[in-house]
């Protein structure tokens, strides 16, 4: 049988031979689809990827404005780190300002360990897509909390103080001084809410009864009362601010008992996660006054109250204590909050006979007691 050679094809007149053989059309379009579909497994798989890892920074932004900073900028610690980096200078040359955004940043590499080795790594456009997607899981956090408090700080508030006619749970707008329970619990301390010439002060924001970020208000203090001769004693202890802390950071459920410690967790395993999330707690009380206002969506000032620098004052409370007797009390303070939210162990008090005694040791003498006996029978 003979073979097929080329110039048994027939050629169009005046083309070039071509020596490709004949393939059938639907052998070709299947080739062709395969290939095509090779190329969009490799698009999507790549497309998955970068979902995954938008989705990775998206996730771990959330902690940003938790535990990290309520209001600077990432692009602000960051640039604070590197002007550090470029003049080498010493850290007594720093101004106040300069010294909250580096504190800053190392609280984000605590929070985010790989951030700083990836931000060394990563070309400009990824870098600036990295902080994109962090900042947007960032605010997304902190607009889940405020909504989250928005409706459980009514009904604490109204449980509490029992409030008539109660505080609506849904609007906002009967909130801040209007409101007799929030205008007690955001009045100054240096002011008597009691005192009718004093609400209406406060509420025509008269001469002398403008609130302002420099007054602590009646919600950051224990049962809402400040001594003015002592205006540490009780600071930072409402059970507004326990219930806010355990509502954002373990669950809405367990903030409604806070009258007693927490439930018994290792105290020294959570006296570091209290060191730790120092920036939490501070976050929670510019949230708790935030829910007890009237404004109705996140902003930095409220009339005559600026949200920011009253943060920045309650950071240096913690952060930046004026000798060793005050940085004591904070280490006090620290050690309260601990309590109130995880709990004490007494487990390192218990003797050996009373470890002894216990139902699975009893039980595992008695397993071995029997052991014996069995063995000595025979």
């Amino acid at each position: 049988m003979s073979q097929p050679v080329v110039d048994d094809v027939p050629q169009p007149q005046g083309s070039s031979p071509s020596i490709a053989l004949a393939t059938s059309e639907d052998a070709r379009q299947r080739r062709k689809i395969a290939e095509l579909e090779e190329k969009l497994q490799v698009l999507a798989s790549g497309q998955a990827a970068k979902r995954r890892e938008t989705n990775y920074y998206v996730l771990r932004g959330r902690a940003i404005r938790r535990i990290v900073t309520l209001y600077d900028a990432l692009e602000d610690l960051i640039a604070e780190n590197d002007r550090r980096c470029d003049d080498q200078q010493s850290d007594e040359d720093v101004t106040i300002d300069q010294e909250r955004l580096q504190f800053g940043y190392i609280a984000l590499n605590n929070a985010l360990s790989w951030f700083h080795p990836r931000a060394s790594e990563l070309e400009y456009d990824e870098y600036l897509q990295m902080l994109k997607k962090l900042r947007q899981g960032a605010d997304g956090a902190r607009g889940d909390d405020t909504s989250k408090l928005k409706s459980l700080v009514a009904d604490w508030v109204n449980r509490e103080l029992k409030p008539n006619p109660p505080i609506d749970t849904d609007d906002k707008n009967c909130r801040g001084f209007i409101n007799d329970a929030c205008g007690r619990l955001l009045c100054p301390t240096e002011l008597d809410w009691s005192n009718p010439i004093v609400r209406a002060g406060i509420r025509d924001r008269a001469d002398g009864y403008v609130v302002t970020e420099m007054s602590w208000p009646a919600f950051m203090y224990e049962k809402y009362m400040a001594d003015p001769d002592n205006l540490e004693e009780g600071l930072f202890k409402s059970s507004l601010l326990v219930q806010a802390y355990k509502a954002i950071f373990t669950s809405p459920s367990s903030a409604k008992e806070v009258a007693d410690e927490g439930d018994g967790a290792d105290i020294i395993a959570n006296n570091r996660r209290a060191s730790k999330d120092l920036y939490s707690g501070k976050k929670v009380k510019t949230h708790l006054r935030f829910a007890l206002s009237s404004v109705t969506s996140w902003r930095s000032i409220d009339g005559d109250f600026d949200y920011i620098p009253f943060w920045r004052t309650i950071v240096d409370f913690f952060e930046r204590p004026p000798g060793r007797a005050a940085q004591q009390k904070v280490e006090q303070l620290l050690a309260w909050w601990t309590r109130k939210v995880f709990g004490t162990s007494r487990r390192a008090e218990l003797s050996d006979g009373a470890k002894a005694n216990m139902s699975v040791n009893a039980l595992a003498r008695q397993r071995a007691q029997l052991d014996d006996a069995a063995f000595d029978s025979d």
